[in-house]
């Protein structure tokens, strides 16, 4: 597979780590074009974060449901500036933790703590799923919010189970990329001129499908991802992708970066 990215153009729309997937990319041969979609920000009232986190640390749930390693982040950081991050951290490890995906696993693992439960597969639906044969009826459940699951099937999920539900929402989106640079990938997407597009989050999507509202650009959109392979980097990114009218053509079975750019050398190889 020595090569097989050499002169293709792929678009990076990942921000956290956009450095280490696009020279993941680079190493390959391809030229990677930077254009990070999505900033992420600590919730900007944070006196709601703080309160949870208090009864979080003074009188703790049954379980913490976490669903992403940026929202365990976001919270160690309110507890450190609230005074209580020891006891946030001594409280993680007597209750019972309840993982979506890998990235939380990793954020607890770096704190010297290990899941107790972990959805198959990473997603809303694979923590209904474990959760499923469970009496929850008032039991306590902490559960650590990300700006899309304000309603979901686990909420509605939980209320049906009889829960006792405390949520936080402890980060928020910004849009970091101008929007001119956003419309100049949409157009060279549109006219062929790109390759490949590796979507690692779902507001990716999103925010390219705003871009391209605000500036007429659906049509162009819709053409672009028509004409570009794209990859996902898990079942929650591709379901986005498609419910924004498009293909995925390329997933890792192992939701990581490395098995993600695995998948495309394996794909173009095969293809090409």
């Amino acid at each position: 597979m020595s090569g097989v990215l050499v002169g293709r153009r792929i678009v990076v729309p990942e921000t956290r780590e956009l450095d280490v997937l696009a020279q993941m990319l680079e190493r390959q041969g391809a030229t990677a074009i930077r254009c990070p979609l999505v900033s992420i920000h600590d919730t900007p009232d944070e006196a709601p974060v703080v309160a949870w986190l208090k009864r979080f640390t003074e009188n703790p749930p049954d379980d913490l449901i976490l669903m992403t390693g940026e929202g365990l982040l976001r919270l160690l950081g309110f507890a450190r500036r609230a005074g209580i991050e020891d006891a946030f951290r001594a409280t993680l490890g007597k209750v019972r933790k309840i993982t979506r995906g890998p990235k939380p696993v990793r954020r607890l693992r770096e704190l010297g703590l290990d899941a107790d439960l972990a959805a198959d597969p990473p997603t809303s639906e694979g923590i209904v799923a474990v959760l499923q044969g469970e009496d929850l009826a008032r039991r306590r459940i902490a559960i650590q919010l990300y700006p899309e699951l304000q309603s979901s099937a686990l909420m509605d999920f939980l209320e049906r189970k009889r829960a006792r539900v405390d949520p936080v929402l402890c980060y928020v989106y910004g849009s970091q990329t101008e929007d001119a640079r956003v419309v100049e990938v949409i157009d060279e997407m549109a006219e062929g001129r790109i390759d490949l597009i590796t979507f690692t989050s779902s507001p990716q999507v999103r925010r390219l499908e705003e871009v391209a509202s605000k500036n007429k650009r659906e049509a162009r959109l819709r053409e672009g991802l028509r004409r570009t392979t794209v990859a996902a980097v898990g079942p929650v990114v591709g379901r986005a992708i498609e419910q924004a009218g498009a293909r995925v053509s390329i997933m890792p079975e192992n939701f990581h970066m490395k098995p993600m750019v695995n998948a495309i050398l394996e794909a173009l190889d095969l293809e090409g």
